[in-house]
């Protein structure tokens, strides 16, 4: 049995943002009370040991919910596996991670679904939970056996790394989908718009000499997608905004009803493309980091629920791969270790997003979405939770990251503020920053 003491729970299925004691039995949450006495506490034990954490300064929250992992299991094991990917998920407080679909192979078929959902329950930390491709081969055309997939674990559909660009195939891939009751997730990108770009198309990148992708190259897909899905009743979700326009697209959608949500990844919320240089490749992302303004409006459209959930779109590239001259690097950011952290010195400390937001964003609102375990730290619900510690800082270095990627912005850097220990189901898998 567990028993932390005089800790702050945030816990937004509950509606609870207050200093309590939390009781663990069994993998279950037992009991959130106000006051509890050793002679209670013993009562409910009934002889099991019992280990007593002091909660004061800490905060306890329901393990975080990525919805945008990429762990490169099969084809690309150098880069991350399902193995490795997941001991970093429970280092940096996630306890439930969504595996994107373009490996190699693709996750297109139910064999593939069961191979990833069996190799996540093999490793033993975060679960890990397959996303297919919404189309064969990724290739935009011919719709995989959704009812069959679904059959084998799958979690949701995607493309991501490649947009749909024949309307039609979306249309019909809403369609179908709601056989199943699973959500389409759309990577927003118009090819033709994006062309060859490697960063946002503006001042920044004029002054470097690198092609732009214009915001546009996302919102009009958006603006697309929403309206299929208003069309079709399908359920939408849309991954990695970027872009003011986006956000008051996607608004204006939830005001007539379209049964869409959003994500946000931190890097997006931190950063923004004056801060990205020549040799920056860590800064590389897919979409790409946007203006000032775009950023003010993302953080926004977090505050007031236009986007629902942060999600990290953790993509481990490596070494040799971001080494490379900006225009041959590839995109993205290994993040699962340093995305709380991140998001809660960078805008949690800051006052721009209140931690109750944070976690309900990271928790409870992917959970009811994809309708998945977690989210909630009700007593008779798994123990899935994150102790953290606001005052606990780290330099991020490459031999205590967990994840085979070190393309991090962080690297070398101080965070303040991170998970010091991480249940999973009752089982603590990570205690002060260490994997077990």
């Amino acid at each position: 049995m567990w028993w932390l003491k005089d800790v702050w729970v945030i816990d937004p299925s509950q509606k609870l943002s207050a200093s309590r004691d939390v009781l663990v039995q069994g993998g279950m949450v037992l009991e959130i009370s106000s006051s509890m006495t050793k002679d209670e506490v013993l009562a409910k034990a009934q002889g099991e040991l019992i280990e007593i954490i002091n909660g004061q300064g800490k905060f306890v929250f329901p393990g975080l919910i990525d919805v945008h992992t990429h762990l490169r299991e099969p084809g690309q094991e150098d880069k991350e596996d399902i193995l490795s990917g997941s001991r970093a998920a429970v280092r940096g407080g996630f306890t439930t991670i969504l595996a994107m679909a373009n490996t190699q192979p693709v996750i297109d078929s139910r064999a593939l679904v069961e191979f990833v959902r069996m190799q996540g329950e093999r490793a033993g930390y975060a679960h890990v939970l397959p996303i297919g491709t919404v189309t064969k081969g990724m290739q935009g055309t011919e719709l995989v056996e959704m009812a069959t997939m679904k059959e084998g674990g799958v979690a949701a559909f995607s493309d991501d790394g490649k947009n749909i660009q024949n309307a039609e195939v979306m249309r019909l891939a809403l369609e179908y989908a709601k056989l199943t009751g699973l959500l389409i997730i759309s990577h927003c990108e118009d090819k033709n718009l994006a062309g060859e770009g490697q960063m946002r198309r503006g001042v920044a990148s004029a002054r470097m000499g690198l092609k732009g992708i214009p915001a546009s190259a996302e919102s009009v897909i958006v603006a697309r997608d929403l309206l299929l899905a208003e069309e079709t009743g399908g359920k939408l979700h849309l991954a990695h905004i970027s872009t003011t326009e986006s956000v008051e697209l996607i608004r204006r959608a939830k005001e007539r009803g379209v049964d869409v949500t959003a994500e946000v990844n931190p890097h997006h919320l931190i950063f923004c493309d004056e801060e990205v240089g020549i040799t920056e490749t860590y800064l590389k992302v897919n979409p790409p980091l946007g203006s000032r303004a775009d950023r003010e409006s993302l953080i926004e459209g977090l505050r007031d629920g236009t986007l629902d959930m942060i999600a990290t779109d953790h993509a481990p590239h490596t070494q040799a791969e971001k080494t490379r001259p900006f225009a041959e690097a590839p995109f993205g950011i290994a993040s699962l270790e340093t995305a709380l952290s991140a998001v809660w010195q960078h805008l949690v400390v800051p006052g721009r997003i209140s931690p109750d937001r944070v976690i309900e964003a990271w928790s409870f609102s992917p959970a009811q979405r994809f309708g998945l375990q977690g989210g909630s730290l009700a007593p008779g619900t798994p123990a899935d939770m994150v102790l953290f510690d606001p005052d606990f800082s780290e330099v991020i270095e490459s031999a205590t990251l967990v994840s085979k990627a070190r393309n991090t912005p962080f690297l070398n850097k101080t965070l303040q503020g991170f998970p010091v220990m991480v249940w999973v189901e009752g089982r603590l898998v990570q205690r002060n920053r260490q994997v077990l």
